[in-house]
C-alpha cells in the first residue's frame, strides 16, 4: 500500500481586515516533505499518524508539504494557488497511491475560492482517480460543504472543544482509511445540515460532554464507523456557513442518514443552551473578589486571534488598573512594537509604554502605562495538547498590580507558560485573563481554582445579526425564521 499524507490549514474570518499572504503560512508552520516534526501542529496531526500507522504496518508513506497560518482574514489567491499547487505537484510525484489522507481546518477562504478545501480535495481526486482512498480531518470548527464531503471516501473531524484530540482523530481517520483500502469496510457517508449559525458547543460543559460522549460510544457498533459534528464558523461569509452532523457507516446510507438528522436536531436543541455565562470586565472583578480560592481565569473569547482578530484589545486592561485589591495578569497581547521596546530597555527596565489597540479599528483603544520589564523571552514556546506553539520574541511588563503578557507571534494563549515562562507567579494572582476561545481552558484548569469566560465588546465571536452577510444561504437561523419543523 502506497499513502500520500499532507496539509493546509488556516481559518478565516472574512470580516477581518488583517491579510494572509504565504509569508503568513511560512512564518506560523511551514514544513516541506520529511521535514513534520515529530509532534502534530493540530491541523497537520494526519502526518504523524501517518507516521507511526507506516512503521506499524510497513507500507509506503509518502509526505507533501505541511502548512498552517494563524486565523486571520482572507487569503491571498496567489498564496493558496501556490501552496496547493505545490502539494498537487508532490502528489503526482507520488503516483500510483492507494489512499490520500489531508489535515485541513475547513474554514479556509481566500480570494476568488469561497471552498478552498473543496477545491483542493475535487483537483486529488481528479489525480487519484476513482478507486484511490480520499480522506481529510477537520477541525469542529469548519465548513462542512457537499463538494468536499463528494470529493472524500472519509472524513473525520475533531470531536473536542477545546481541541484535545487532534491526534486521537487524525489517527482514526488513517485506521479508517487503512481499513477501506484492505476491503474490510466500505464506508458511506451521509450529512445534515441544521440550517444554523449557532450550533455550537463546548465539551467542557455538561451538555456538550455528555453528547460527545454518547456518539463516541454509539461508533464501532451497528455498523457506525465515526460520528462527526461541525459546528460551523460563523464568522465566515460563504454560502455553506453552519452547523451539520456527518454519520459514516459500514455500507448503509439509509442508517447514516437517519442518525445524522437524529443528531443533527439534537443538536439544534441544546446548543444555545450548553453556552456558559460572559462575564464583563467589571463582572469578573467582581466574582473573583468574593471567590473562596484562586487564581480564576477567564478567556477573553471576543478578543482571541483564534478567532481571526487582532488580539491586541487592551479594554480589560482598564478595568484591571482600577481595581489595586485584585493581583491579575493578561496576555498575551500582540504587540511587536511594544516587544521590541520592551527588549530594548532590558528586564528591569522602565519605561512609557503604549499597549495594544494598535492593529486595526476593531481594536480599539490603547492603554498608555508606566511599566516595569518583568520578563523576556527570545521565543516563548507554549504546549497546546501534544504539539507546540510559538508566540515570537515575548516581554512580560507589570503596571503595579497588572502583569501584561505581550507577544510578536500572534496566536491563543493555550497554556500558563504564557505566563510562567516569562516569571510570572500565576499562584499569586486572583484574576488571570487569557487570550483565547476555550483551548486554554484544558491547561488552565490545572492550576487555577476555576475557568470561566469573558466578554470584552470585542469582535469576535460576533452576533450574527449584528453583521451583514452577502454569501450564506438563506434561509438560516437567527437571520430567518428557522426552517426546521
Amino acid at each position: 500500500m502506497r499513502m500520500f499524507v499532507a496539509s493546509l490549514a488556516t481559518e478565516t474570518n472574512t470580516f477581518a481586515p488583517l491579510p494572509v499572504d504565504r509569508a503568513a503560512f511560512e512564518r506560523a508552520f511551514y514544513a516541506p516533505p520529511g521535514r513534520h516534526p515529530d509532534t502534530p501542529m493540530l491541523c497537520s496531526a494526519p502526518v504523524v499518524a501517518a507516521r507511526r500507522r507506516a512503521r506499524q504496518d510497513g507500507f509506503t508513506l509518502i509526505e507533501g508539504t505541511a502548512t498552517w497560518a494563524e486565523p486571520a482574514g482572507l487569503v491571498a489567491r496567489g498564496a493558496y494557488e501556490g501552496l496547493r499547487d505545490e502539494i498537487l505537484d508532490q502528489l503526482r510525484a507520488a503516483m500510483p497511491v492507494d489512499v490520500a489522507l489531508f489535515g485541513l481546518h475547513g474554514a479556509m477562504v481566500a480570494d476568488g475560492y469561497e471552498d478552498v478545501e473543496g477545491d483542493l480535495l475535487a483537483r486529488v481526486r481528479a489525480i487519484v482517480g476513482p478507486k484511490a482512498v480520499v480522506g481529510a480531518e477537520y477541525d469542529l470548527h469548519c465548513h462542512l460543504t457537499e463538494k468536499r464531503v463528494a470529493a472524500c471516501d472519509l472524513v473525520v473531524l475533531f470531536k473536542e472543544f477545546p481541541h484535545t484530540d487532534f491526534l486521537a482523530r487524525a489517527e482514526e481517520l488513517v485506521d479508517l482509511a487503512v481499513r477501506t483500502h484492505r476491503g474490510e469496510i466500505r464506508p458511506v457517508m451521509r450529512t445534515f445540515d441544521c440550517r444554523t449559525l449557532q450550533g455550537a458547543f463546548m465539551t467542557n460543559q455538561p451538555l456538550g460532554r455528555a453528547f460527545v460522549d454518547r456518539i463516541m460510544a454509539m461508533e464501532g457498533k451497528d455498523g457506525v464507523l465515526s460520528i462527526s459534528v461541525a459546528h460551523g464558523f460563523s464568522a465566515g461569509d460563504v454560502p455553506e456557513v453552519g452547523t451539520r452532523t456527518l454519520v459514516i457507516t459500514d455500507g448503509d446510507p439509509d442508517k447514516a442518514s437517519r442518525l445524522a438528522e437524529d443528531l443533527g436536531r439534537e443538536v439544534l436543541g441544546f446548543a444555545r443552551a450548553s453556552t456558559p455565562r460572559h462575564y464583563t470586565p467589571e463582572e469578573a472583578v467582581a466574582f473573583v473578589r468574593d471567590a473562596p480560592a484562586h487564581p480564576i481565569a477567564f478567556g477573553d473569547r471576543w478578543d482571541s486571534p483564534g478567532g481571526g482578530v487582532p488580539g491586541d484589545g487592551a479594554i480589560a486592561i482598564e478595568t484591571l488598573l482600577r481595581h489595586p485589591d485584585v493581583p491579575s495578569a493578561i496576555g498575551a497581547l500582540w504587540d511587536p512594537i511594544a516587544v521590541d521596546f520592551c527588549r530594548a530597555a532590558g528586564v528591569g527596565g522602565n519605561l512609557w509604554l503604549r499597549i495594544g489597540g494598535k492593529a486595526t479599528p476593531v481594536s480599539g483603544r490603547p492603554v498608555d502605562a508606566h511599566v516595569v520589564v518583568k520578563g523576556l523571552s527570545d521565543d516563548l514556546i507554549i504546549p497546546f495538547e501534544q504539539s507546540l506553539v510559538s508566540l515570537g520574541p515575548a516581554a512580560a511588563v507589570s503596571i503595579g498590580h497588572v502583569d501584561v503578557v505581550l507577544c510578536t507571534g500572534r496566536s491563543q494563549t493555550f497554556s500558563p507558560p504564557a505566563f510562567t515562562n516569562l516569571g510570572i507567579d500565576l499562584a499569586a494572582k486572583k484574576l488571570v485573563i487569557v487570550k483565547s476561545s476555550n483551548h486554554f481552558s484544558a491547561a488552565f484548569a490545572k492550576v487555577c481554582a476555576a475557568v470561566h469566560y469573558l466578554d470584552t465588546g470585542g469582535p469576535f465571536p460576533h452576533d450574527p445579526l449584528t453583521v451583514t452577510y452577502r454569501r450564506v444561504r438563506r434561509p438560516i437561523a437567527p437571520l430567518d425564521a428557522h426552517p426546521w419543523p
